[in-house]
């Protein structure tokens, strides 16, 4: 049995420091890609179709089962349109997101405030273009008490109190962080809803390290493509099929799924949500959720299936996402872009 825990409890130290690593190197990801639209493209800032605004805030928790602290991503958003009443056929989108990450034990963590802006120019009366970009600052910290080192091991555990020869120039680091994307979309009926966007992240290539080493730790350019349709397959029945894909250096992503909406209520004001998705290699994703006058909740959990699913038993992460849309006047909304019940 003492044999069992050593070896657990080196497995999970060994994990704990790869997964460190990697969260260095790459950026954070939610399985509910769809309802995180300006971590995706800022071009979708004010690419709202069936709204004049919108608030969120997105939670996730990760290898909870596997590590003693899991990692957790909180994001808090905000975007409007603007201006839809002096531009011909045409607004403008600002908004704003709050990032918060903590991996591990708390060991590496990190805030991110970015402020982005968009321009949406209607194309006709059944198609709308859309680029924009954003600016953020980025700040990361960790706390080098709380890692483990190859040269802390002594053969039989890891001893803290033995200095380690890693060594930390800064544990506190800021920089400036830019993205630009674009999107389109096309609606030929009021049943059909298609598009796609493509962004950039990373664009003036910060530089991001804790160890002396100027200019050779530059963050990778990161690329996310979308396709997306909202689709009413009956009077109560609107589809969301979706596929996304992201590549950042030798890492890549790729999601494909579904979620359906029924509507349980005169008007649409209240629906049930459930869909499926799968994330190619790693995990399958079903979610729930249910939206009532404009709140639209949904919950969604990774189901591990890649060969981490011998450690942490199939059970990768929980997500939870929350929604508010409106109109600057409820008593006159303008019509939606996008199908509605």
């Amino acid at each position: 049995m003492k044999r069992l825990i050593f070896i657990r409890s080196i497995a999970i130290s060994a994990l704990t420091v790869l997964l460190w690593t990697v969260a260095a190197a790459q950026d954070l990801h939610f399985s509910q890609f769809f309802n995180s639209p300006l971590t995706t493209n800022p071009a979708n800032t004010g690419f709202i179709p069936d709204a004049d605004f919108r608030l969120g805030a997105h939670f996730r928790n990760q290898y909870s089962n596997l590590l003693g602290n899991p990692y957790r991503t909180l994001s808090i958003f905000g975007d409007a349109q603007i201006m839809r009443d002096k531009l011909e056929n045409g607004w403008l989108g600002i908004g704003a997101v709050l990032l918060r990450d903590e991996a591990g034990s708390g060991t590496l963590a990190s805030t991110k405030i970015y402020g982005s802006i968009a321009y949406h120019q209607m194309l006709g009366y059944s198609s709308l273009l859309s680029a924009g970009f954003n600016i953020g600052w980025a700040n990361k910290r960790i706390d080098p008490s709380k890692l483990k080192f190859p040269d802390q091991f002594n053969g039989k555990f890891f001893d803290v109190g033995v200095p380690t020869a890693v060594e930390f120039v800064n544990n506190n680091i800021s920089y400036l962080d830019i993205q630009v994307g674009l999107n389109y979309a096309y609606f030929p009926t009021e049943n059909i809803y298609l598009n796609a966007g493509y962004s950039i992240h990373h664009v003036n290539r910060p530089e991001e390290t804790f160890f002396d080493n100027p200019g050779g730790d530059q963050i990778p350019i990161r690329h996310i493509g979308f396709l997306n349709a909202i689709l009413k397959v009956s009077p109560n029945v609107i589809i969301n099929p979706n596929v996304y894909y992201t590549t950042q250096v030798r890492a890549q992503e790729f999601n494909i799924g579904m979620n359906a909406a029924y509507n349980l209520a005169e008007g649409g004001e209240k629906q049930l949500i459930a869909g499926l998705y799968y994330r190619v290699g790693d995990a399958i994703i079903p979610m729930v959720g249910l939206e009532y006058k404009n709140f639209r909740f949904m919950f969604s959990y990774d189901v591990t299936n890649s060969g981490l699913s011998s450690f942490n038993h199939s059970f990768g992460a929980t997500e939870f996402n929350l929604i508010k849309k409106g109109f600057y006047n409820e008593a006159t909304p303008r019509t939606s872009l996008c199908p509605k019940f």
